[in-house]
């Protein structure tokens, strides 16, 4: 698939990117938007990003195969990781997930379009995004946002990890030429202050995701004009109580098993620590066992990427920590694949939430109930994201109004947690509601 130059990020290696590009680049979007965007109607967009969706997951589609043909090259993912992470926000992104998406951040579908109830949306002329990372999807969805927002936008990704989110732009630029040309992609390392500026400095809102050192740096470069969202740095855990682990532990440890292996890990969704109820028929150690069972399992169709020699060291340093651990207390237990480092699986009777080396390494914690998982992971209650739940029926509202009262902002089931729906609330907050700036239309009485 020849790809014509049509966004930064299409240039060659060598070309170096300038502040005057940059600063170009930025007000021929404006010019774009005010021309070709801003006139359409919110069903149109919600029509396009439908028509995308389904093109995307069909297997012939010619931006899938190629995303799958070189992808694995290009991010480091393995080719089934890349198909699922697809599938996972393709399936979501339907013109029925779209305008009820909509609906719940502005109350109705159309505020976007005119004044409804003396009320109407609009959202930054100039959006901003930097991504983070090599999980593509949060790009994806920023990009559709954006549409919906009627926002010129300038899409910033982490250096070397453009690959699927230009060639999105380029199935938009493909579907729609018109709305394609008010799009931007580009990369650079992050810390480039001449780039940085550029973009900054033409921005009406930038939207960051990332740790919170890159949120902090990024704010302080920014004029005082521009709206700033941001979204740090988060983990996630999961929390299985005993009757559901009675009920039947190799089920459970299957869906454990798809949220570890899901992009390797490498999202804030991802669980660093499964906590299980003891005390109940199967004991936790049974879950941790069947965990790595399926775990390896996975690596047969589903093999994790090749790592850096900084990653493997990472988890084979702390593999030697809990193998000598495990020699010395029944108390550790370790579960790892067989001459690689494709999977771990420590089983610890020490509570503490402990933040795993990721791809695919992964702690089982037994504890008495929930207020103990809880008090554990108290050193992270500000930064946990999602909570995968395994719990029988009757158990589960109590359950899930504890973790919310505690802070936890998404709460899914086990096997979830790396497919949030298209109207999650990220970090608890509305991500296209976050972008408006309301106009009110007062009617004299």
């Amino acid at each position: 698939m020849n790809l014509p130059n049509y966004f930064l990020a299409d240039l060659p290696a060598e070309a170096s990117l300038t502040q005057t590009l940059i600063t170009e680049a930025c007000q021929t979007l404006r010019r774009n938007r005010q021309q070709y965007l801003l006139p359409r109607s919110t069903s149109s967009i919600i029509q396009l990003l439908d028509s995308l969706g389904r093109e995307w997951l069909q297997a012939d589609s010619p931006f899938r195969l190629y995303a799958l043909e070189e992808g694995p090259a290009k991010t480091g993912f393995t080719q089934r990781t890349i198909a699922n992470g697809l599938d996972s926000f393709f399936k979501q992104l339907t013109a029925e997930n779209l305008e009820a998406f909509v609906k719940q951040e502005l109350g109705n579908l159309n505020r976007l379009d005119n004044f409804h109830e003396g009320s109407f949306a609009r959202g930054p002329q100039l959006l901003m995004h930097i991504g983070a990372g090599s999980i593509p999807n949060p790009v994806l969805f920023d990009m559709s946002l954006g549409l919906l927002a009627r926002s010129a936008q300038f899409v910033k990704c982490a250096s070397g990890q453009s690959f699927i989110p230009r060639l999105f732009a380029h199935s938009i630029y493909e579907a729609d030429a018109k709305l394609g040309a008010c799009i931007e992609i580009a990369e650079w390392k992050g810390g480039t202050d001449i780039l940085d500026s550029a973009a900054f400095a033409e921005a009406d809102c930038v939207s960051v995701t990332g740790s919170d050192e890159t949120l902090a740096a990024v704010r302080s470069k920014l004029p005082s004009k521009t709206r700033f969202l941001g979204y740090g740095t988060r983990v996630s855990f999961g929390f299985i109580t005993r009757e559901a682990l009675a009920r039947d532990a190799k089920a459970l440890a299957k869906l454990a098993a798809h949220d570890v292996a899901a992009w390797d890990q490498q999202g804030c969704l991802s669980p660093h620590v499964i906590y299980v109820e003891s005390g109940g028929k199967a004991a936790p150690e049974l879950f941790a066992q069947r965990l790595s069972e399926e775990l390896d399992a996975l690596e047969e169709h589903q093999p994790r990427a090749r790592l850096t020699t900084t990653e493997a060291a990472a988890i084979s340093t702390r593999r030697s920590f809990y193998e000598v651990r495990a020699a010395h207390s029944p108390e550790t237990q370790m579960w790892a694949s067989s001459n690689s480092t494709a999977w771990t699986v420590i089983f610890e009777n020490e509570p503490r939430f402990q933040m795993s080396c990721l791809n695919r390494f992964v702690y089982v914690k037994p504890v008495a109930d929930l207020s103990h998982a809880l008090q554990a992971a108290e050193m992270v209650r500000d930064k946990v994201s999602t909570v995968g739940l395994a719990s029988i029926a009757s158990q589960a509202n109590d359950l899930a109004l504890r973790l919310a009262h505690w802070g936890v902002t998404r709460i899914c089931s086990l096997g979830e947690m790396q497919h949030p729906p298209l109207t999650w609330r990220h970090d608890g907050r509305s991500p296209l509601a976050d972008l408006i700036t309301w106009t009110t239309l007062e009617s004299k009485h």
